[in-house]
């Protein structure tokens, strides 16, 4: 038990000293902005980024394309002329999400369940009637029981993101699908809004213009939201939110 609890204490000064590490971390940021706007990151090379991992998925046996002699079709072509859609890594496309999720359920649950049981004891041990009930004080064993529950439960999202922006091709998979990264930074009045897309496209859902929407997106990850002065007061202290995650109750 003691070694329970000692455990336990060591957790929690792990997580407070973690805290306080990222607090102070936090805390220099935050005041090396103070009179100054969010600074923006600079432009750089999506693929170089600490976070970044390439992307492995599975794919077909390479097939080696059948040639014709004198044949000016190319296999894999599209067009004589050269396409200028996106095609090769660090090509530009731009991107458009159109989120719209509507989504409203609701659930009732009503449970009810009652049992009873009733028994005698007509004989035990050579007594009978009278003297049997003066020993156990009865002659019958009553029992009861009874359960109830209900439960309501609602949910309703909303959920609207229209959002366009440019990309670069990452990676050419081998099966000839392209994997995008976007990200765009936004600062109005001293909150940086920061807007990421990621995912892997095929090359024929890339309109003409060079466009490609987010439901044609495999493994898409849409993320936007920021940093700032507003963000900083809506979010609860470090301290807060680790005594939240330790405490049982």
């Amino acid at each position: 038990m003691r070694l329970l609890i000692r455990m336990n204490v060591l957790k929690i000064a792990a997580c407070l000293a973690l805290s306080a590490l990222t607090g102070c971390t936090a805390g220099m940021s935050t005041m090396s902005e103070i009179g100054h706007p969010p600074r923006m990151t600079q432009t750089s090379d999506p693929t170089m980024a600490p976070e970044y991992r390439p992307v492995t998925m599975p794919m077909p046996p390479l097939q080696a394309p059948p040639t014709e002699a004198g044949s000016l079709w190319r296999p894999g072509s599209q067009a004589f002329f050269k396409d200028q859609r996106a095609s090769q890594v660090g090509d530009l496309i731009t991107i458009k999400v159109e989120v719209a999720d509507n989504a409203n359920v609701t659930n009732n649950t009503t449970a009810s369940g009652s049992g009873s049981e009733d028994f005698g004891i007509p004989s035990l041990l050579g007594f009978h009637g009278k003297a049997l009930s003066h020993l156990t004080n009865s002659d019958a064993l009553n029992t009861s029981s009874s359960s109830a529950n209900a439960a309501t439960g609602s949910i309703r999202r909303i959920d609207a993101v229209t959002l366009t922006l440019g990309g670069t091709i990452t990676q050419v998979l081998p099966n000839g699908n392209f994997v995008i990264v976007a990200r765009q930074e936004v600062r109005v009045n001293g909150e940086l809004r920061q807007i990421m897309i990621s995912g892997v496209v095929r090359p024929q859902d890339i309109s003409e213009d060079n466009v490609v929407t987010h439901d044609r997106i495999a493994e898409a990850r849409i993320s936007y939201g920021g940093r700032g002065q507003l963000s900083r007061l809506q979010e609860s202290r470090y301290g807060q939110q680790i005594i939240d995650g330790v405490l049982p109750f």
